[in-house]
């Protein structure tokens, strides 16, 4: 293969495979950022149709819908769900409050397909009767894991499936950055893994799969004045393989005058044949800065290969979410972020608490059970 042809497709894959019909009847729960500024923005794009849409705060729904020409719009999700020309239902509301949606919306013999918000839940066992719901009823329910739509992610996952970089040796992330900890996240004693560790958490499993193993170490973040077991953590999977992939997740990061920022997610990836680095853009929102990759490996030696795209994680890699339920649905296949597949995502933020409350490496053998 030429070079120039490896790089085109690097790039191609970036791009998410579009449904059929465009023109799926979409019904919203939750009006907030996810759904406002980041979901409903990449639908648009992508020439998606959203129907309705319901919130806790039906001025917010209004606004929202006018906005993005949503023509109906509920005082509630139950009512919206009474509405039987609605063929997909997209939740985006605080986890612990999901599997009631999933029940009721598998009731209803209109709905094709569901996508949930990630976390899914907020333990293993409403994972898996979400899980439950959906394949009794026969619906495809997808979950929003979106770090799997950042443009490097996707391209590294090119790579890493092509085995330019050979057998993975060593896998890092190091995040400094100041996410906005939304008001739902203060009723939880669990903070940084269930709300930003999350993407990194299930990212290692899309480039990678499954670890054997966990160990996880916290303290909690200065800046958070709620009460929380995590905020600063770092979380090492290992792989039968021998392989390791580390996260440091850094929501301090100096954000007090007169300090200057320093803010960034950096990623790392070194193989017995090559090795990839990057960026992620998402600490520059709502500046425009796209996510970054380059590699180097025997293949083509002596060399930084470096792909280009002008897509950024937020809001074009929601297009690849729910674009990926549609496909699922038109086809009669599995979502390719599937809730089963998440029930092991969730197993790992678990192993990751337990790791923490026992100071020990925990298998993930054992949360499974």
């Amino acid at each position: 293969m030429e070079l120039d042809t490896l790089v085109k497709r690097i790039e191609a894959a970036t791009e998410p495979t579009a449904p059929q019909r465009r023109d799926w009847r979409i019904g919203c729960v939750g009006a907030g950022f996810i759904m406002r500024d980041c979901q409903l923005a990449a639908y648009r794009e992508m020439g998606f149709q959203p129907a309705a849409i319901a919130s806790l705060h039906r001025p917010h729904s209004e606004a929202v819908a006018a906005q993005y020409h949503i023509p109906k719009v509920y005082d509630s999700w139950q009512q919206m769900l009474d509405d039987d020309s609605l063929e997909i239902i997209d939740i985006a509301i605080p986890p612990h409050e999901q599997l009631d949606v999933v029940r009721a919306a598998c009731r209803r013999k209109n709905i094709r397909g569901i996508l949930c918000q990630k976390p899914i839940s907020m333990s293993l066992a409403d994972t898996r009767e979400i899980v439950r719901l959906g394949e009794e009823a026969g619906i495809p329910i997808a979950v929003n894991s979106n770090m799997r739509y950042d443009q490097s992610m996707r391209a590294l996952k090119y790579l890493l499936d092509a085995g330019l970089l050979g057998e993975s040796v060593l896998a890092t992330i190091e995040m400094r950055a100041i996410p906005h900890w939304q008001t739902f996240l203060e009723q939880y004693d669990k903070l940084e893994l269930f709300g930003m560790g999350i993407h990194h958490i299930d990212i290692f499993r899309y480039l990678f799969g499954d670890p054997q193993a966990i160990t996880a170490v916290c303290r909690t973040d200065p800046r958070t004045q709620f009460a929380h077991t995590d905020g600063i953590t770092q979380y090492t999977y290992q792989y039968g393989s021998g392989l390791m992939a580390t996260s440091l997740d850094d929501v301090w990061a100096w954000p007090n005058d007169p300090c200057e920022k320093d803010i960034y997610i950096k990623w790392r990836v070194e193989g017995t044949d090559g090795m990839a680095s990057g960026t992620i853009g998402w600490p520059l929102y709502p500046a425009h800065a796209p996510s970054t990759l380059r590699f180097t490996c025997k293949a083509w030696p002596h060399q930084w290969i470096e792909p280009k795209w002008d897509t950024v994680w937020f809001p074009d890699a929601f297009r690849g979410t729910m674009a990926s339920l549609l496909c699922a649905v038109e086809q009669g296949k599995t979502p390719e972020i599937s809730a089963r597949d998440n029930i092991n995502t969730i197993a790992c933020v678990e192993a990751c608490y337990k790791s923490i409350a026992e100071k020990r490496t925990v298998s993930l053998a054992e949360i499974l059970g």
